[in-house]
């Protein structure tokens, strides 16, 4: 008896190798990096920006195959699934991570910055949002986690002799440390009414409390106010506007995008899937999160003269559009599957548009060596096509047709309204007025770099690099096929509860 027990306790459990390749790909070239630094220390560094983005698209082959297959994949009892949500949400991450790669090329072998240790450190975080897709487990959701946000908080503060990087990764650590915590603190709590640490063990427990206790509430709030800090929500958005203007340009762009989108997918199975019955506790905190953060991040947004800054602040606005449906998602299943859908086309939307948009930043900054909104000024004289791609990415981001933002913004706004609840309604008005508000500062940019002088008087053509290139076609690409075409598009994002396993 004692060694059939020994015999159950170590057995392997069963691995489906086809569900986890894209993460063993993904690992595998992060290894190759770390082992070619090793052995070939500074004569590796023109290869490894080349080898993160074979890397990154050798993944896309196995999520490819498994997309074609269509069979949902169960691991670990449960805690580990691969399915159409999450296929769909590691495509994002994994088309997000090969841009910053495009970003980062040259730009990081300028000057002393570790070139091999960032690729690595870049495809370590990538892997941990690959993760954070599939978790379903409060333990492999911390675990994913803390894999994307240990590289960053490094990556933050690449920059070794810039005191600015510095304080930007140490504030980044600090408060995302104490975020963990708080999140950490909740996910203990639903553990301890429910006794188990799977989100569909935890909702059933949850359901089953009837009317929501004291702990049960106490949990749901401490984990939306973790993930919030993850996601810049107002008021956890303290950190984003100094370490995106404190990190090197590159990191900004990824920590802006892909980081954001992981907190969300992490946020949306807690949502959906663990303590979906309680929507009395967490729709209320997802309106004021949506409200406050539209309304703040818009209006310090106006006030702005460095464009990270003012691109940090239009990102706590588009934090508050992206959490806008889940402030009437649990009404009905059928509002939480419009929801779902919402929020995830918005993730694709904005990835694109926002990366384009620091692709811009990147090469026109290079040459007027500021990020001040002022020297942008004139730049179609001398950059008329960045200017034209610039505009095309800010008028997205305003939600102006035919680009991919209008359709991002029209979805959140349609679950709003579809949704019978007088506070949708509301959230909606609130949506409309700072979409209008945003649209000045965006405009305003745009038009600086069309009407206004060239500061320094110097027409010399930026140069730009093929990486910049491939850059800005992918997210200009994404952005208007979006826009021109969404329903042909938007099939790829149109998930339901069903998916998500809710």
């Amino acid at each position: 008896m004692t060694d059939a027990l020994l015999l159950l306790a170590f057995q392997r459990p069963t691995i489906d190798w086809h569900g986890i390749a894209p993460e063993l790909v993904l690992l595998t070239a992060g290894a190759l990096i770390t082992l070619v630094d090793i052995i070939f220390l500074e004569k590796a560094r023109p290869f490894t920006a080349a080898l993160a983005g074979l890397g990154l698209l050798a993944t896309a082959v196995p999520l490819l195959t498994l997309a074609v297959d269509g069979t949902d994949r169960v691991m670990f009892d449960g805690a580990y699934v691969v399915d159409e949500f999450s296929l769909v949400v590691k495509a994002v991450f994994l088309l997000a991570g090969y841009v910053v790669v495009l970003l980062s090329t040259n730009y990081v072998a300028e000057g002393d910055y570790w070139e091999n240790e960032y690729y690595g450190l870049l495809l370590a975080s990538v892997m941990g949002m690959v993760m954070m897709a599939s978790a379903r487990d409060l333990v492999s959701i911390f675990v994913a986690l803390e894999l994307l946000s240990i590289p960053a908080y490094l990556m933050a503060a690449w920059r070794k002799r810039d005191l600015h990087s510095t304080e930007a990764g140490l504030k980044y650590y600090l408060m995302g440390v104490f975020a963990s915590a708080v999140m950490l603190y909740g996910m203990s709590l639903l553990y301890g009414v429910s006794g188990s640490t799977l989100l569909s063990d935890i909702g059933t427990s949850v359901a089953a409390a009837g009317t929501s206790t004291a702990v049960i509430t106490m949990g749901i709030v401490f984990i939306v106010a973790g993930f919030a800090f993850k996601v810049s929500a107002v008021p956890f958005h303290t950190w984003a506007p100094d370490v995106y203007e404190g990190a090197p340009t590159p990191v900004t762009a990824f920590l802006a995008v892909a980081s954001k989108a992981a907190g969300f997918v992490a946020l949306l199975a807690l949502v959906f899937v663990g303590f979906y019955a309680r929507s009395e506790v967490w729709e209320p905190l997802m309106w004021i999160l949506a409200a406050t953060s539209m309304t703040v991040g818009n209006l310090v947004a106006l006030r702005q003269t460095n464009v990270v800054r003012l691109m940090a602040y239009s990102g706590i606005a588009q934090t508050g559009f992206m959490i806008a449906p889940l402030a009437v998602a649990g009404h009905g299943l059928s509002n939480g599957d419009q929801a779902l859908s919402a929020v995830v086309t918005y993730l694709a939307i904005y990835t694109a548009m926002n990366l384009g948009a620091f692709a811009v930043i990147i090469a026109l900054s290079r040459k007027t060596g500021s990020a001040e909104v002022s020297s942008f000024g004139g730049a179609f004289s001398y950059a008329p096509g960045l200017t034209v791609a610039m505009t095309i990415f800010l008028f997205s981001l305003a939600g102006i047709p035919p680009l991919g933002g209008w359709f991002a913004k029209f979805e959140v706004f349609r679950v709003l309204a579809t949704a019978g609840e007088p506070w949708g309604y509301v959230l909606a008005a609130v949506g409309a007025v700072n979409s209008v508000i945003a649209l000045y500062y965006y405009a305003s940019l745009a038009r600086r770099m069309w009407a206004d002088d060239v500061p320094d008087g110097d027409h010399s053509p930026v140069l730009v690099t093929p990486s910049l290139v491939t850059a800005l076609t992918l997210c200009g690409a994404v952005t208007l096929a979006f826009g021109v075409a969404p329903q042909l598009v938007a099939r790829f994002t149109d998930v339901s509860l069903l998916a998500l396993g809710g």
